[in-house]
């Protein structure tokens, strides 16, 4: 028997409550929302359910809302995939912009280990209990996480190029 999003959705209320929310169908992929407290149980409970069986992460990455509230400024994407029955889901776990951390998954799924890092590196979101959280792309000097919408997207300073060939400016040559 084919497994249906309401039997996940069913199955995710039963166990966690009012903890897993915003259920929406987003053309083949099922997605919803999780409290950030618990999404280690949330994908453990997927993985590891005998009819629900997700056992691939698929991906994992963080997005930055700086026009949120404070406590849903960033947001972290979880992307499964039930190879039995062919079916894929979205969590997403919104943290808080002032400090933001989540549980690590790395013991769950050993290849989200570098996309942990990848998503402290780009977002400086910290993942509690990560084994190695360091910059995996970017120097380790580096201050600032470049994903963050905060972060400019020019270096304003630089000398080695000239606007007139990137169409930024109004001058009629």
């Amino acid at each position: 028997m084919a497994l249906e999003t309401i039997e996940i959705q069913e199955k995710l209320i039963e166990t966690f409550g009012e903890n897993v929310f915003n259920f929406n169908q987003e053309k083949d992929i099922f997605s919803f929302e999780v409290a950030a407290d618990i999404n280690t149980s949330v994908i453990l409970f997927l993985k590891n359910h005998s009819e629900l069986r997700f056992h691939f992460l698929t991906d994992l990455c963080g997005i930055h809302y700086p026009d949120n509230e404070i406590d849903r400024q960033f947001a972290v994407v979880y992307h499964m995939h039930n190879w039995y029955e062919n079916k894929r889901i979205k969590i997403k776990a919104f943290i808080d912009g002032d400090n933001p951390q989540i549980r690590t998954i790395s013991n769950i799924f050993l290849c989200s280990n570098w996309m942990e890092r990848e998503t402290f590196d780009f977002y400086g979101i910290d993942f509690i209990g990560h084994p190695q959280l360091k910059r995996i792309l970017n120097m380790d000097e580096m201050i600032s996480f470049p994903m963050r919408k905060e972060f400019p997207l020019e270096d304003g300073g630089r000398t080695d190029k000239d606007d007139r060939f990137f169409g930024r400016t109004t001058d009629n040559y």
